[in-house]
């Protein structure tokens, strides 16, 4: 009777419909009740693009898929592209609506319309039920559904407002590696404390890879089963209707790197990154020893090791990021100890947390970026808190700023003005660094952000939508160390060491032919890929750095 349909759809049973069960529908009923699978494969019809409305037949894969998602809370798994994952996740959260009561699920993506979409699929999967396994209908609409069990879903785009204030007992996250940065820090932020809190929530976590970011650390954590999620990896060959013909072919209509990334499911990053991203695929991240208050320690300090610390500043209006970094410059490689990053911390109190941390390790050096805020930190470091291990430069002609003690050249200041000279020599020291092994770090967050620093233009910045705050440290560090009252401070000369491995290397590989070149006679100065003229004279000796073709 159409009093019994809901808004007149004769698909959808009204709530407080009362309906006769057969013996026959009980039974089945309760064989669905006691396996997701049995539900998904006998009750589930899906759209195709080839045949209509079809009956879900669950391959292998999706079967697996299914049954861990009910049997474990938290769930992460890496597919390829058009492998039916929606599908699969969809008749999971319809099962878990209709056959538990008063239950809230949140169906989140990276656009509220893929969300909605998504909803939509369950919503027709529901329409192509039976009557007598419906719940009755209370709330209908492309953003959520509720049913007369009590039982809730919505969809929505995944931020931190999205489901704040709410009490979820699945949260499902589709392409989640899409998510910018930041939204998926402040999401899991706010929102994982709530989840983690009851008993039996769920979280899955369903994406095709899309760089090194927040979805990339939960995969590979998960594989070394640092935290409780159940990883659940598909090969694009489990995909029936797949094989090498079709490989090739899909090669052909797009790329190798755009296969490896969406169908063979690598953590790829960007690309026209600085440094290599064969090497970045290989950096490991490690868990630090204590964490607190945005402080990462990762080497406690140690008696008569030395120790310099690089600061970049931002305004504390959560765009940004205040941050430092720690290194152990006593031998090679050098080694990150400690990381300082913090989007809500005042340029008037970060002076008082570099001089606690400095302090702790040896009364580090410390050099300040001072290109706009940063001057204040560097003066209140200095001046108000007679911090005495800050680092200044002076102007010297053609050399440009240079590290010293502040009592010689021109222009003395505290800390150092990132010009496009500075940077430039920064991040070509700073690519020699990281892939000759001169340096050792395994913070995630800087390898993250490392991943998203690219080239644009004659210089390297972070991608649309990411941080280089730590980034930015790490190139005042390698600038540093090239410096000569570096050598000074610390009884090290980097650049002879830099110019000795390598003509050794030269050496070796030209022996054969009986003769090396030095480079003595050559010209003073050579022009880069870019079109720049790089002096010798201006920058000092150039000679330990290799053609890095920017």
């Amino acid at each position: 009777m159409s009093s019994d349909h809901y808004l007149g759809n004769p698909l959808l049973k009204k709530a407080n419909t009362a309906i006769e069960f057969t013996e026959e529908q009980v039974t089945e009923i309760m064989k669905c009740s006691e396996d997701p699978l049995y539900f998904a494969k006998n009750y589930i019809n899906i759209v195709t693009l080839d045949y209509g409305l079809q009956k879900f037949k669950p391959y292998i894969f999706q079967e697996k898929m299914i049954k861990r998602f009910h049997d474990h809370r938290f769930n992460v798994c890496k597919l390829p592209r058009q492998s039916g994952k929606s599908t699969i996740v969809v008749s999971y959260l319809l099962y878990y609506l209709i056959f538990n009561d008063n239950v809230n699920v949140a169906i989140l993506a990276n656009k509220a319309s893929t969300a909605r979409d998504l909803l939509d699929r369950l919503q027709t999967a529901y329409e192509n039920l039976p009557k007598w396994l419906q719940q009755g209908v209370l709330t209908w609409n492309k953003a959520s559904l509720e049913l007369e069990n009590g039982s809730k879903i919505i969809a929505a785009s995944t931020s931190a407002s999205a489901v704040r204030g709410g009490s979820y007992n699945i949260i499902f996250l589709d392409e989640f590696a899409f998510i910018p940065n930041h939204i998926a820090d402040m999401f899991f932020s706010s929102v994982y404390p709530t989840i983690s809190s009851g008993k039996n929530t769920k979280v899955i976590i369903v994406s095709t890879p899309h760089g090194m970011n927040h979805f990339y650390k939960i995969w590979h954590d998960a594989e070394k089963n640092a935290n409780e999620y159940i990883p659940t990896e598909v090969h694009w060959s489990e995909v029936p209707g797949r094989d090498e013909e079709w490989k090739e072919q899909t090669i052909k209509n797009t790329s190798e790197q755009q296969f490896r990334v969406e169908f063979e499911c690598e953590f790829l990053g960007s690309v026209d990154t600085l440094i290599n991203p064969s090497v970045l695929r290989n950096l490991a991240y490690e868990n630090p020893k204590n964490s607190h208050a945005g402080l990462d320690v990762y080497e406690y300090p140690q008696k008569d090791h030395n120790y310099v610390m690089t600061v970049d500043v931002a305004r504390g209006v959560e765009k940004d990021y205040s941050a430092f970094l720690v290194f152990d410059v006593t031998q090679f490689p050098h080694k990150l100890v400690a990381k300082y990053r913090d989007n809500q911390i005042k340029p008037i109190l970060f002076p008082q947390r570099i001089r606690e941390v400095a302090n702790s390790y040896n009364n580090a050096f410390v050099l300040c970026e001072v290109n706009d805020i940063g001057d204040q930190v560097a003066s209140g470091l200095h001046y108000d808190l007679e911090y005495p291990n800050v680092l200044m430069t002076s102007m010297r002609g053609r050399a440009g700023q240079v590290l010293g003690q502040g009592f010689s050249g021109s222009k003395v200041q505290l800390g150092v003005k990132m010009s496009k000279a500075t940077k430039k020599t920064g991040c070509l020291n700073l690519k020699t660094l990281i892939e000759d092994q001169k340096i050792s770090f395994v913070d995630y967050e800087i390898i993250r952000e490392l991943t998203t620093f690219i080239q644009k233009g004659a210089s390297f910045e972070a991608e649309e939508g990411c941080n280089d705050d730590l980034v930015m440290c790490l190139v005042m560090y390698a600038w540093l160390i090239l410096q000569e009252y570096f050598k000074e401070i610390t009884d090290q000369d980097i650049r002879k060491r830099f110019y000795d491995e390598q003509k050794n290397q030269v050496e070796q590989d030209m022996a054969p032919f009986g003769f090396i070149v030095d480079g003595v006679n050559d010209e003073a100065s050579f022009v880069d890929n870019q079109g720049d003229r790089w002096h010798t004279d201006e920058y000092g000796d150039m000679s330990y750095m290799w053609d890095y073709n920017l």
